[in-house]
């Protein structure tokens, strides 16, 4: 579609109203929750969205009960009108930007959590995360009642969680994976990688590196075990302060697959989640 400015709405009586003007033209609604600071994989799934619906809406909400206390939601990037730019350059039709008050009206008390998903791989190190991402999703997708949803696969235990949450609760929403967008060294584009330092961003793409090289070694018959633990020397020997995990899983389940080599039919995923310097980055490829 040609450049048009997408209309911004800050309430949920608002958007609605005017997500009722394109249902009453038969408009299939598809929707991108974001938390702004935008870069290309961002714009890529509202692109993405664009092919599977006739009206787009993208949200911008930094949601404060993803964030533990200590955590960088203070200093988390943000630039509405930056972001609106971009959202409108690549076909979004509303953006919705509501406030803290909108998402979580005074007295709420009612959450969502995903069970066992929930608590694997981040929900270890970060056991509110989860907790936070599922509540303000269900929230958005009530608000917006889109036909269709894209989330990044970058974030790739989100996405998990959120068909599983969509399938348990019953929200007839086509939830659609788009592609991890990345650098030409390989490094996943983040919202985050504005923290790294020059010489921290040079020596981050090896974490893709290490994923890259393992599913090679699990390919052609390695042990899971032994790729993962090689996988593992090589992000800290790259200079990651610290590694909080290097994990082969079932893609669906998200649950460790065995030791040994894999089985002929088995599907695998590898993720993982490191830190450079204060920046904790997160990545992850399939097998």
């Amino acid at each position: 579609m040609s450049f048009q400015e997408a209309n911004i709405v800050r309430s949920r009586e608002a958007l609605q109203s005017q997500i009722a003007v394109a249902r009453r033209k038969g408009q299939r609604i598809g929707f991108v929750p974001t938390m702004g600071a935008l870069h290309d994989g961002h714009i890529s799934l509202v692109r993405r969205a664009s092919e599977k619906a006739d009206f787009v809406v993208a949200s911008i909400f930094v949601n404060p009960t993803q964030f533990a206390p200590g955590e960088d939601l203070d200093r988390y990037p943000r630039d509405e009108e930056g972001d609106v730019a971009r959202l409108s350059q690549a076909g979004c039709h509303l953006v919705y930007c509501p406030g803290v008050e909108e998402m979580y009206p005074e007295g709420s008390v009612t959450n969502v959590r995903v069970e066992e998903m929930s608590d694997l791989l981040d929900g270890i190190y970060r056991p509110h995360f989860f907790y936070g991402v599922a509540t303000v999703v269900a929230r958005l997708f009530i608000h917006v009642q889109p036909d269709v949803a894209v989330f990044g696969e970058k974030d790739y235990q989100q996405l998990q969680i959120i068909k599983r949450m969509v399938r348990d609760l019953g929200f007839g929403i086509e939830i659609v994976g788009g592609k991890t967008w990345r650098d030409e060294d390989g490094l996943a584009q983040s919202s985050r990688n504005a923290y790294l330092s020059e010489e921290e961003r040079q020596r981050a793409n090896a974490m893709f590196a290490a994923l890259h090289r393992a599913a090679a070694r699990i390919r052609i018959g390695v042990p899971v075990a032994e790729a993962i633990k090689e996988a593992r020397s090589f992000i800290l020997a790259a200079g990651f302060s610290r590694l909080d995990y290097v994990n082969a899983v079932d893609p669906a389940s998200l649950q460790d697959l065995p030791d040994g080599p894999l089985a002929e039919d088995q599907a695998c995923r590898l993720l993982a989640a490191a830190w450079m310097g204060s920046t904790r980055l997160i990545d992850n490829l399939g097998v």
